[in-house]
């Protein structure tokens, strides 16, 4: 079986350094905000080449943590509207509803996955005070028009990075192309943690001030509580783990990049659609999704002859039970771009790991199916 994720082999690939480096974690005694967490925080802002970045617990506590530094800065009260992309995970959607905020949902294009960027000036209204783009699948989804229809009506540019790491517009890294950025270093992304972990990034130094006192109980000095905070933190071992990996990460993404070029080359079924090629600069290959109206069947056949499939995402936000009496989805809203990709999506092994032999036996598959 050819496995959608390899997590074993992709953590022995440096697994000298990073078990070198959790033991020095656990030689020191200190496995909380200690320079384990200072060391990645400055190794990170460097490699995104933003000036601050706030080590957290997980990538939806940094989305959380943004929009509701803003509440605090006064910038968005209860009641104010995100625009955010309609086929995006579930967690942007949560981290707006958890702030009191209004998600207004826009459909991506079919061809590029992300948000269409053409029809966000027509999502916004008096109450919007910021737009949340989802680097979905790895692929950017930024592009100088949506900068300046943020600055023409004085919106908050704020980016999920969850599935981004490493990718960028002219030179630009995901991270570093908004106001502020969400992060997470979930173990299956391109940059893991050994377990959840998350970061915001900025360079906003009041912003980036109120995120790491809200993350720390509202305290910005020791048993003194400014704000109502939450205990977010990025555990020691996390941070020593990741900052070896971060070393390795354009190296890693380059393979990813290697193995879509052989998919894109290769896949040649006219039942299965691939999403538009993109410049290598723009796409880090976090899924490598495909598309076939008898998506479920291609599952199977799949799986018949040795190759795990995850399908990201089977629901859309809109349609899952938990949003389905809110009032921004009453009447349940229709989004049928974002609906087909949910209904037709499959995401087929893509990692620095798939060997030239698997990546073979994957596409003769896919080009069997009929």
């Amino acid at each position: 079986m050819v496995k959608l994720l390899d997590l074993q082999a992709i953590t022995a690939m440096h697994g000298d350094e990073i078990k070198a480096a959790v033991n020095r974690v656990i030689d020191s005694g200190w496995f909380l905000q200690g320079n384990e967490n200072k060391q990645f925080e400055e190794d990170y802002a460097k490699y995104i080449r933003t000036n601050n970045c706030i080590a957290v617990a997980n990538g939806l506590d940094a989305l959380y943590l943004i929009m509701r530094a803003y509440k605090e800065m006064g910038i968005m009260q209860d009641g104010d509207e995100i625009i955010v992309p309609a086929n995006t995970y579930i967690a942007t959607i949560l981290s707006i509803t958890k702030n009191n905020l209004v998600p207004v949902l826009v459909e991506p294009t079919f061809e590029n996955l992300e948000i269409d960027i053409d029809k966000i000036e027509q999502a916004i209204t008096p109450k919007t005070k910021g737009v949340m783009i989802v680097h979905l699948y790895g692929r950017v989804a930024y592009n100088d028009k949506l900068g300046e229809i943020c600055k023409k009506h004085n919106l908050k540019l704020m980016e999920d990075c969850a599935q981004s790491h490493g990718c960028a517009w002219k030179g630009v890294k995901t991270g570093a192309l908004g106001d502020a950025a969400a992060h997470s270093f979930y173990p299956g992304k391109n940059l893991g943690a050994l377990g959840d972990a998350g970061a915001v990034t900025t360079n906003d130094t009041e912003l980036a001030s109120v995120v790491r006192a809200l993350a720390n109980y509202g305290s910005q000095k020791k048993y003194v509580f400014k704000y109502v905070g939450l205990n977010s933190r990025m555990a020691e071992t996390d941070a020593a783990a990741l900052d070896v990996k971060l070393k390795y990460l354009d190296e890693d993404n380059r393979k990813r990049q290697e193995l879509a070029a052989f998919y894109y080359e290769n896949i040649t079924n006219p039942l299965i659609t691939l999403p538009s090629r993109i410049p290598d600069e723009n796409n880090v290959y976090h899924q490598f999704p495909i598309f076939c109206e008898r998506r479920d069947e291609l599952q199977e056949y799949l799986k018949e002859n040795g190759t795990q499939t995850l399908i990201h995402y089977p629901i859309p936000p809109h349609h899952q039970e938990c949003y389905e009496k809110e009032s921004w989805n009453m009447p349940q809203l229709s989004l049928p771009i974002s609906e087909r990709i949910h209904r037709c999506e499959l995401s087929i092994p893509m990692n620095q790991v798939v060997s030239k032999e698997e990546a073979e036996t994957i596409v003769t598959v896919l080009n069997s199916f009929k």
